[in-house]
Parts: C-alpha cells; structure tokens; sequence
C-alpha cells in the first residue's frame, strides 16, 4: 500500500485508527490461523510460558514474566515486536507518536489547527515501537513520566503554567508502543505507585498539570521471585493492576537446553571446524542440572542458560587453544578441556555459606564431576552393581591393571598422538567401548575411553588426581598413601572434589 503523506491522504486510504492491544490480538490470530511461529527461537515453552502469552494478548492485558535469571523473559518481550503492525502513521515532528486521527499532545494539536489535511505524515516501523527501562534505585518518575523543563521554559518565554514547558518522560514518549520495565521490584515503591494511574484508566498526570493524556500502551513487565523478599518487592495494588503474571522456568530436559546453547552460543568461524561430540553437549548441560539441585548453590538465585552458553564456548575455546599449541589442524572435545568450563561456572551461581566454604573452583569441579556420573549410565553398566561381583565387572581388567601399580597423565595441552597412546595403553580399556559403544565413530570411541576413566573414578573404582597441569588416573587404594610427584599443595582440596572416589 502507498503511505499517505497527509492527513488528507490517509484519510482518503480509509485508514481506520486502532490501539496497540487490538494490534497484538488481530496479528496473533492471524498467525495462528496460519500455523505460523509465533515466538521464534523460544525453546521449552511451547505447552507452558508460550500459550499463557499467547492468552493473555489475546484478552488484552498487561503482563508480568515472572522467573529466575536467564529464563528468556526480555527475549520474549523483544519478540512481542513482531506482532505490531509493520507500519503506522504519526504526526510528523511528534514526541508522542501521535495518532493523525487521534491527536494525543499540544503540538500535535495546534499543527493539526494549522494546517487540516494537509498537516504532514510520517511512517514509525514497529521496530521502533518497543522501549525497554530497567529498573534501579535511582529511576525517579520525572525518567518515566515527566516534569517541567526550567531550560525549554527560559528559550520559549513561556511560564510554568503552559504545558509546553513539559519535558516527557520514557512512557509518554513510548505512546503507542511496547514498554518493557525489567526487574520491576527493584524500582522504589513511591515510582510504582506513579504507574497505577497509567495501568487502571491508561493516563498520566505532570506536576500540577489539569491535562489528562490517555496514553495507549503495551506494558510488559519482568521480575525475579528471589527480589520480592531481598531487594525490593512490588507493591500490592500494582500487582494487582497488571491483568496477567506469567511464571517462566528453566529448560525440563536436555535436549531443550542443547537447542538453546547451540542456538545462543557464539562461536568463531574457525571455531566450527572443532568437533564436538554429542555426550560433550551433554555433559554441559547436565552440569546446569547438576548446578540447580546442588546444596552448595543458592536455588533462589537460579542458575541461568547463561551458564551453558559460556560453558560450551569456554569448552570449544579450550579445545581451540590446545590444538594451536600442538600445531593441529583438526581436533576434537576432550574431557580434560572441561577445566575450561570452571571459570564459566564460578562467576554465574551464588554459592550458600558451605558452599562458599568448599570455595567456588572446587564446587565448579564437582559438579563436572557429578555430571559425568549421571551420564555414566548412559553409555555403561552401572558400576554399582558389580560391587559384590567383581569377578562379572566388565570393568575389572581396568581396575586390575591401576592395582598393580599403573598410572596414566591425562595432560591439559597434550598432543593427539600421546593423548591417543596414553589412553590405549590401559588394558580393557578399548575393549569396554568396543563392547558397549561399537557403533560409534572413531574419534568418538577415543572421547569415550578418556570419560569412561573419569566415570570410573567418579564411582570409585579408580583414583582421579588433580594435577597443576592434568589428570593422573591410578589405584584408589595406594592413592591414599602418596601423592603424585607434581602434586602441590594448592591441589589438595581441589583432589578431594575432583577426584570424587575419596569424598565418596
């Protein structure tokens, strides 16, 4: 359609003015009708957060994502976007994105007096329509609603008491758009109580002003449950003005939470040539889990999708640098590039206070190592079960051979062919994937050998070191008596986290 250029031409096109909520609705049914996505890139909320959205625009409401850190709650509120109108036409020159036909402001107003259908006509695409605010302490209601300008006054010769000398705040400036407020109980009570007024009768009121401007808004708002009782809260009649709370969760199964790394992560172009085995993605997001029901974390606090994005390209960085070092070409993920993914974890979980004690490079490594544990079970028999009948363990040869005394070094930086020599120089140790893992490809079999000698000491059939710059894998029992030669100090409390079998 040709954008009219004047009032007069956009009233000749039959253009027929509508709020921003019936756009929402009259976009939303269309692409439901037509089976289109509606929330692109939005994984695990299909039965749940996805269709009380979905309800809640269709009734017209305000909304409030509810949910812990990292559960895409701004991302869905971004995506609202793209069920607004593609185009609409403004007064041109309006702050206020004034409606030609619905004139909203003073200047607005006095240019339509002036010039009748001929007062000009200007196209805002809905990717402007959308204004997002955080909320801290120091938001004041002049940030969001307004107040007079001393300045605007002075170079007008107007006095206080003409409405020209206001200077709009945020949400009038956001008139006929989506205004997003995140962490709502963050904002001081006396400003939430400012917004009850826009909320239930959909106006605002400027100092001392008579002028009652019916704003038309979308307001989306986001909080975190752990801020109701910590940093703030949100006061109870503006809760009770927001039609619709929406409660928002972290990804219920693996394969969800793949989706979103693999989605989100940022890798380089010649990171992708890496490759990465799929009990490696895996691992990673089985440590978010681990991560989210451990007793040295904070629950309240969440754990967010943050975590396994960083963790996955801290992983493939590690990887990265290890073949640079070598002079490799082409590499795969090992288990041993995992200590990458530490300094992803520490900075993304608030640890309780035994936590905090462990100290967070230790709870890092624990939770790697629980991670490879649940997974264990995936690709092995279960250890466990052998315990009473070791002569059937398909694991003896393994163990057998660590007893007599063997070790094996699994450094950070070694090169493939001593990686490769190292690992086929345990006995039985080839033959296990063999057994159990055939089917899969070569340089996964190797990966496999290397996680199945960490499952094994994550179930205490083997003892698994701590070393400044590796693993070293040898018998549980003598490794109670003595230490590895490059074993530090420093190391001792990270060899009881790591190296599980002794905790365990």
């Amino acid at each position: 359609m040709k954008q009219a250029k004047t009032l007069g031409e956009l009233k000749a096109s039959g253009y027929q003015s509508k709020s921003i909520k019936t756009e929402l609705r009259e976009n939303l049914i269309k692409k439901l009708k037509n089976k289109e996505t509606v929330f692109a890139g939005i994984w695990g909320y299909e039965e749940t957060v996805i269709p009380d959205l979905e309800r809640a625009i269709l009734a017209g409401h305000d909304v409030n994502l509810l949910g812990l850190r990292g559960q895409a709650k701004t991302r869905l509120a971004r995506l609202m976007v793209q069920l607004l109108d593609e185009y609409i036409p403004v007064v041109e020159g309006s702050e206020l994105n004034d409606d030609p036909l619905q004139p909203l402001s003073r200047y607005a107003k006095d240019k339509l007096a002036e010039l009748g259908d001929n007062t000009p006509i200007a196209w805002l695409h809905r990717d402007e329509r959308y204004s997002e605010k955080l909320a801290t302490p120091d938001v004041s209601i002049a940030d969001l609603i307004g107040d007079v300008d001393p300045i605007k006054a002075a170079s007008l010769k107007l006095p206080y008491s003409d409405e020209r000398v206001i200077h709009f705040g945020l949400i009038p400036r956001s008139n006929r758009s989506i205004f997003v407020i995140n962490e709502l109980p963050d904002l001081q009570a006396r400003i939430q109580v400012a917004l009850f007024n826009i909320l239930q009768e959909g106006d605002i009121q400027i100092r001392g002003f008579k002028i009652r401007m019916p704003l038309d808004l979308q307001f989306v708002f986001t909080a975190n449950p752990e801020d109701y009782t910590n940093r703030g809260s949100i006061v109870t009649p503006l809760k009770d003005r927001i039609d619709s709370q929406i409660i928002t969760h972290y990804p219920k199964t693996l394969d969800i939470g793949k989706r979103i790394t693999q989605q989100e992560a940022n890798l380089k172009p010649e990171q992708k040539s890496i490759t990465v085995h799929e009990l490696a993605k895996d691992l990673i997001e089985q440590i978010a889990f681990e991560a989210r029901k451990s007793e040295f974390i904070d629950a309240k606090s969440g754990v967010s999708a943050r975590l396994t994005i960083s963790a996955y390209e801290n992983l493939v960085a590690a990887a990265e640098r290890r073949s640079i070092i070598n002079g490799e070409k082409n590499t795969s993920i090992r288990v041993s590039d995992f200590i990458g993914v530490v300094p992803a974890i520490t900075g993304k979980v608030e640890l309780v206070y035994e936590g905090e004690q462990e100290g967070p490079g230790i709870v890092a490594q624990n939770l790697i190592g629980k991670a490879i544990r649940t997974q264990f079970m995936n690709y092995f028999p279960d250890p466990d079960k052998f315990r009473k009948q070791k002569e059937k363990s398909p694991y003896k040869k393994i163990s057998d051979w660590f007893s007599e005394g063997n070790k094996i070094d699994l450094l950070h930086d070694m090169n493939q062919a001593d990686f490769e020599k190292a690992l086929k120089s345990v006995p039985g140790l080839a033959d296990l994937i063999k057994e159990y893992q055939k089917a899969q490809p070569e340089a996964v079999k190797l990966f496999l050998m290397e996680f199945a000698l960490h499952g094994l000491a994550e179930y205490s059939l083997i003892s698994k070191h701590n070393l400044t710059a590796g693993n070293q894998f040898k018998d549980l029992l003598s490794s109670m008596f003595t230490l590895p030669k490059n074993f530090t100090e420093d190391d001792e409390d990270d060899d009881e986290a790591i190296g599980g079998s002794r905790r365990r």
